[in-house]
């Protein structure tokens, strides 16, 4: 049974009595590798970086969820912020033999196809597709990661630009292969495959106690365990 990190968060809690806060912690001694203990079937890693930054994962059954940004510290209080830190997801067209799909698309349909080979598809990725005589059309790649806008038959695809769903950020472009464009499909690959989750949260409070670090203000499975620095 799939149980995410917000089902995790939402789940009533057995009783627990928490360890009493330590002292308001110096933030140069909160750093390094963090392991969830005390919870059963679950595995989560926390990683304060020296930066600011933090990346966080947590292990459910079938359910693997990330995330990553920036922390803060107030008093005895640590706060993680997601976010993607500025950085941009880079793409690349696919190699000929990482290519699955040989049937070509309908005639009057484009089909960009956004993902990561061999893994699994991108989606909330804005395609905007160009032909060779200056028009455009624009799609956001699903679920399956398939990105599709109709053009004319007298259009040929010259190129698509790639970036995420609600990005400020340029277009990547990219030219389309003389064999994509007569087969009016082409794949683009994510470089890292980070992107294909999206992040498990927007924010997290954790409370510096004896021992290590708790999940704070929720009641539930995770909140029942401490985060232990290694």
């Amino acid at each position: 049974m799939k149980i995410s990190l917000s089902g995790l968060l939402a789940c009533a809690a057995l009783a627990f009595s928490a360890p009493a806060s330590a002292a308001e912690p110096a933030a140069s001694s909160l750093p390094g590798h963090y392991y969830l203990q005390g919870v059963m079937e679950v595995g989560s890693e926390l990683l304060l970086k020296k930066d600011g930054k933090f990346e966080w994962m947590l292990s459910y059954g079938n359910t693997d969820e990330q995330a990553s940004g920036e922390w803060r510290v107030a008093g005895d209080l640590v706060t993680l912020v997601a976010g993607n830190g500025g950085q941009e997801p880079q793409f690349r067209l696919f190699e000929e033999n990482e290519m699955r799909i040989q049937k070509p698309a309908e005639a009057g349909v484009w089909v960009a196809i956004v993902g990561y080979p061999q893994v699994g598809p991108m989606p909330g990725v804005e395609v905007k597709f160009e032909a060779q005589s200056g028009k455009t059309a624009t799609a956001v790649s699903v679920a399956n990661g398939d990105a599709i806008v109709r053009m004319p038959a007298s259009e040929r695809w010259v190129r698509a630009g790639l970036r995420r769903q609600g990005s400020k950020a340029d277009y990547q472009w990219l030219a389309v292969p003389p064999e994509r464009v007569k087969d009016r499909l082409a794949a683009f690959a994510v470089t890292d495959a980070k992107w294909l989750q999206g992040q498990a949260f927007q924010k997290l409070a954790l409370r510096v106690v004896k021992g290590g670090l708790k999940v704070d203000g929720v009641d539930s499975a995770v909140a029942r365990g401490l985060y232990t620095k290694q």
